[in-house]
């Protein structure tokens, strides 16, 4: 780990920051395509199962890749996230079946069951405890640059040439991210030699009870994210948008400009009082989307809606690493995305219980999601008690 008064962006942050842009392009380029893609399969009843499916495997993967990443390294579990990214997007034009897409889905979410998970851990490694909040939104700047441009870049690719175009697109990013992985320096201080065994989970393997605060916070937090992934392309093309990526792209810039700032106001207020500005916002912005009645108003519901998560996400981040051991910090980070893959998955189930191709309904998902996320501001207010000799910050 750096020194306090040494710079953090140093050739091994900028490496890893890159990769994430990448990885997360990869796999977010196919989200606002994939609804209709299932649909023209006949497969219109299953829309919530693109997210949810994805989310499971994911939070299913979260302990394994957390033990890895605390045993086997950093390095080869970021390599192992993208190289299912790399093999799936080569798949989804062979597998052309319901079935076989949903099976595609279910593997794919393993490719974010690890990379992020260990890419948190190494992260924290590079630099001081008192620089977790801004790395965290730098960081996340990045990831979220892949999640903006990703959604725009496969609707185009999707209208000027195929969707087996965009697939195999997704591919060739993927496998960018995996070829800067490859000579990055290992941070984990004495990684093992991968063994079978490193793959059986043991109860205390799964949760770093530590941290269910930061857990809980992200879980309720992210139900919304998996309604939107959903619903909001249906939701942007009925109030006018041609575009279904230009959602994602509104607020992830807004979200990528207060990042930067962000992070550090969670190192210099403490991570409590952003969290809870940050959920305030958030409720607002689900409000605004569920009320929008207009291209223009669900563009603006969209913006608040980036601020409140450019905010939260680094802070929600660096809170799990306050809340942690050193030596746990790969499960740390997994069980920390075990409630957020959990958030997202039950959000997911939730807009397609709720929304079969009836538009009327989504207003009433995002009413709900508001409230969902309120429950995670009270919990702050009244409930969540600071443990003793825990940090101010946290």
């Amino acid at each position: 780990m750096q020194k306090s008064d040494e710079s953090i962006y140093t050739l091994q942050f900028g490496l890893v920051c890159l990769s994430s842009f990448l990885f997360s392009a990869s796999f977010n380029m196919l989200i606002p395509e994939l609804p209709a893609y299932l649909s023209n399969m006949g497969g219109a009843n299953y829309k919530g199962l693109i997210i949810a499916l994805f989310t499971l495997t994911a939070g299913i993967s979260r302990p394994f890749s957390g033990k890895l990443t605390d045993t086997v390294g950093r390095v080869p579990v970021m390599a192992v996230g993208s190289i299912v990214c790399f093999v799936c997007g080569f798949l989804y034009p062979v597998l052309t079946t319901v079935a076989g897409f949903l099976f595609l889905r279910l593997i794919h979410g393993f490719s974010t069951g690890f990379k992020p998970t260990a890419t948190a851990a190494y992260v924290a490694d590079l630099v001081p405890q008192n620089r977790w909040g801004e790395a965290m939104g730098v960081h996340g700047v990045c990831f979220s640059t892949g999640l903006a441009i990703g959604p725009a870049i496969g609707s185009t690719i999707t209208a000027h040439w195929s969707i087996d175009i965009l697939f195999y697109c997704s591919s060739v990013f993927a496998l960018l991210s995996i070829v800067i992985l490859w000579n990055m320096r290992e941070t984990l201080l004495e990684p093992k030699r991968f063994s079978f065994s490193h793959l059986k989970i043991q109860r205390k393997d799964i949760i770093e009870w530590k941290v269910i605060p930061a857990a809980l916070i992200t879980l309720l937090s992210y139900v919304s994210y998996g309604v939107i992934l959903t619903v909001i392309g249906d939701w942007s093309k009925y109030l006018g948008t041609a575009n279904k990526g230009l959602f994602f792209m509104v607020f992830t810039l807004t979200s990528l400009l207060i990042r930067f700032v962000a992070g550090k106001a969670s190192d210099r207020y403490g991570r409590l009082l952003i969290l809870k500005v940050s959920l305030v916002l958030l409720a607002v912005s689900l409000l605004c989307i569920g009320l929008a009645n207009s291209s223009f108003l669900l563009m603006s519901a969209s913006a608040l809606y980036g601020v409140a998560t450019g905010m939260l996400s680094p802070t929600a981040n660096a809170w799990t690493i306050d809340l942690s051991d050193p030596d746990h910090r790969g499960k740390a980070m997994a069980t920390m995305y075990i409630a957020l893959e959990a958030g997202i998955g039950l959000g997911a189930l939730l807009a397609g219980w709720l929304f079969i191709d009836d538009i009327s309904t989504i207003p009433v998902t995002f009413f709900i999601c508001t409230g969902i996320t309120t429950l995670a501001l009270v919990y702050l207010q009244f409930i969540y008690k600071r443990p003793k000799g825990i940090s101010i910050s946290s």
